[in-house]
């Protein structure tokens, strides 16, 4: 067998990619799909921890800017992951994999409160930690949820899952010459404010020396391969001084 680059990562998912094509907040041929990727992970031995954003229900931010409060918004958002996160936790079960959702609200009728210890065991045991309801707290992204939770569960690697190749100089999908960025630093990605993620997640990164890479999630087979070594995606890193 391949020899595995890392053990342990956290796979940060958004809410939107969860959508179909038709305008649908959780599509579930796109959730199996996503589902048979973790699969992978699982069999061969890589220990998964997983977020997903709640954007393709409702974004709290969004909302603010119409006029509710925010944290009542940020609250709705949370509240927006964890029907994402039993959306996965469904799929990976009919998979055979054990899950367990672990959230920072407190809706233990549904899901685990998040403890740190016992989401490290679980993961030692071979189970899915999906982390629901972000941090807990308002004005905090998922992305910044994400950096967060890979930080405590001593997570080698953490993956931003999009759409695209990677980091590009801006939307590729808009901008046809956008630069594609196969390495990176945390203050190149803050300082050209590419977008990458929050800038609360980037510095969490940077500042607990947590690697990241940015890589299409829809590319079959393709996180399976970067953990078997070969260069996908996008690699940000901290710099040498």
């Amino acid at each position: 067998m391949t020899q595995l680059i890392c053990q342990r990562i956290l796979l940060k998912l958004s809410g939107e990619a969860l959508m179909s094509a038709q305008g649908g907040s959780i599509d579930a041929t796109i959730v199996q799909r996503l589902a048979n990727e973790i699969k992978d992970l699982c069999e061969s031995d890589v220990q998964v921890g997983l977020v997903i954003g709640g954007g393709n229900i409702v974004r709290g931010s969004e909302k603010a800017s119409a006029g509710l409060d925010r944290v009542t918004g940020d609250q709705m958002g949370m509240l927006a992951t964890v029907i994402n996160a039993l959306a996965m936790q469904d799929a990976l079960e009919h998979q055979g994999i054990q899950v367990r959702v672990m959230s920072a609200l407190k809706i233990n009728q549904v899901c685990e409160d998040y403890i740190r210890r016992r989401a490290i065991r679980h993961l030692e045991k071979g189970r899915v930690v999906i982390f629901a309801a972000g941090t807990g707290n308002p004005f905090f992204t998922t992305d910044s949820a994400a950096s967060l939770r890979a930080i405590e569960i001593n997570a080698q690697l953490m993956i931003k899952a999009t759409k695209v190749k990677g980091v590009y100089s801006a939307d590729p999908e808009k901008v046809k010459d956008a630069v594609f960025y196969p390495r990176l630093t945390y203050d190149e990605a803050l300082d050209q404010r590419l977008n990458v993620m929050d800038a609360t997640a980037l510095v969490l990164c940077r500042d607990n020396n947590l690697p990241m890479r940015v890589m299409n999630i829809f590319e079959q087979g393709a996180v399976m391969q970067l953990m078997q070594g070969k260069d996908i995606g996008s690699l940000i890193e901290r710099g040498n001084s």
